[in-house]
């Protein structure tokens, strides 16, 4: 295999759609496991669509996942500029090309008339596409006319034939060339359409292969068309399965988050969303689920990549997030953390109580958006009682038991882990109660619930007057 150069061309219209994150991913993937290169390169030729700060968000977002590319914005390499709308006279250069060589021709068509003519095809029940008034315009007619017309450039699709597609995933996929629309190449306004300047790019920028979504496979054999004009050989093509809501409808904002920015703003971990995105379309042919990012790199092929749509799983994606939240690193979790409680405004008064209550709550969470709920048990200043706290709350010796440990209490300056081990052990002692008997009713009067974080760390971070407060509420 000569060297590997794959590329992740997005469009800077805003936010990073998941599917593009998923592109991006198997195209770093593809790269690395083979020692080859990837390339960003920013398709920003619609200039309508183009967002203020959307690629600074792009980089943003692949920093953040861990994606590292090799050449592309703010990494220059040999095959730049990597920003489409730098490159134009490259791509009329070559739409020069194609039109001496009647591969293409200028259109002088009207919107209205075109407009007209899509509207008498579809009530014919005809396949909506341009008609080919302006083909037969001679060539040199046609070249006087650009100078003064306004017009666009169309590849000129042979009408017999086929055009075929070697596809990795999808196998020798046949277009009848009939039904090939005559693609228009340059607009108006002097810039290309995806179809010209992709295809251009990625010949001159030495891509061997391209791994995108297979909304694009349609449009395919007329890049396969230009790439014979141009007499260069195609790079191989991987198509991507679409992504589906769990109804197997195509993936939409309609039915949930569909951006990478959502994700994080919920709290989920790159290495959580990188897994899990890893395994919409690619399995490595056993169960395992749970992968690093190193993992993948070594196992990644695209021979196991699947034809079929990939559910977008929302549970899935939480229950793994809430994986990597209990199996990361203890310090890159309190990092994390410390974070999402100054963004929340949740404070205990000091880091180390602050870390103390992350601790206490890390079993429970699947993603860093919950901290509010999780850790509203600590910022009480009176208790409502779930059913089963009241039961315990209720039992015989809860009272006396609760008395014994305020006055143990009141002959203490602060509560700390030490002080609370050996109130409880003087409580034992006096009321002969172990085990869930003595811990329950006590969990109950002070949290109001039967579970949740460690009840010692509760107390400490709650402090000596919470607690009296709170033990003097269920006395009553």
């Amino acid at each position: 295999m000569t060297q590997v150069r794959v590329r992740f061309a997005p469009s800077p219209t805003g936010f990073v759609h998941v599917g593009s994150l998923r592109t991006a991913l198997y195209n770093f993937l593809f790269a690395r496991h083979h020692q080859g290169k990837l390339v960003l390169r920013i398709e920003d030729t619609d200039q309508t669509r183009y967002v203020e700060g959307a690629v600074e968000n792009l980089l943003n977002v692949l920093q953040w996942a861990g994606l590292d590319y090799d050449e592309g914005p703010e990494k220059d390499g040999p095959f730049g500029p990597y920003f489409q709308s730098q490159r134009l006279d490259i791509y009329r250069e070559h739409v020069r090309y194609l039109i001496e060589n009647d591969f293409a021709y200028p259109c002088f068509c009207s919107a209205e008339r075109l407009e007209k003519m899509r509207e008498q095809q579809a009530a014919k029940g005809l396949p909506v596409m341009y008609d080919g008034a302006c083909r037969a315009i001679p060539k040199q007619e046609a070249l006087q006319r650009m100078e003064k017309e306004d017009h666009v450039v169309r590849l000129k699709v042979p009408r017999e034939g086929e055009t075929v597609v070697d596809d990795i995933i999808r196998g020798r996929v046949s277009f009848r060339n009939e039904l090939i629309d005559d693609q228009i190449l340059l607009k108006s306004d002097g810039y290309p359409t995806y179809h010209l300047a992709n295809v251009v790019d990625d010949h001159l920028m030495r891509i061997s292969h391209v791994i995108r979504g297979e909304e694009w496979l349609p449009s395919t054999p007329k890049h396969v068309l230009l790439y014979r004009a141009f007499g260069w050989q195609p790079p191989q093509f991987a198509h991507l399965p679409l992504l589906l809501n769990p109804d197997r409808s195509k993936l939409s904002k309609r039915q949930g988050d569909v951006a990478v920015e959502d994700y994080r703003e919920k709290g989920i971990l790159p290495q959580a969303l990188v897994n899990f995105v890893a395994l919409l379309g690619w399995n490595r042919g056993d169960d395992q689920e749970i992968f690093s990012l190193q993992e993948l790199v070594e196992s990644f092929s695209l021979e196991r990549v699947n034809k079929a749509g990939a559910v977008f799983d929302w549970h899935k994606l939480e229950w793994m997030n809430g994986h990597y939240i209990r199996n990361i690193p203890e310090e890159e979790y309190l990092s994390v953390g410390r974070e999402w409680l100054q963004k929340l405004g949740i404070d205990a008064g000091s880091q180390e109580k602050n870390d103390l209550i992350l601790k206490a709550v890390r079993p429970a969470i699947n993603k860093f958006s919950e901290l509010k709920e999780k850790t509203a048990l600590f910022f009480q200043d009176a208790l409502q009682y779930e059913p089963d706290a009241l039961d315990w709350i209720a039992r015989e010796n809860s009272k006396t038991l609760f008395k014994h440990i305020l006055t143990e209490l009141e002959a203490q300056n602060e509560l700390t882990l030490d002080v609370f081990g050996q109130v409880m052990k003087s409580a034992q002692k006096a009321t002969g109660l172990k085990g869930k008997d003595l811990w329950m009713p006590v969990r109950a009067a002070i949290t109001g619930m039967t579970h949740g974080p460690e009840l010692p760390i509760v107390l400490t971070v709650l402090g000596k007057s919470k607690v009296e407060q709170f033990l003097k509420q269920a006395i009553e």
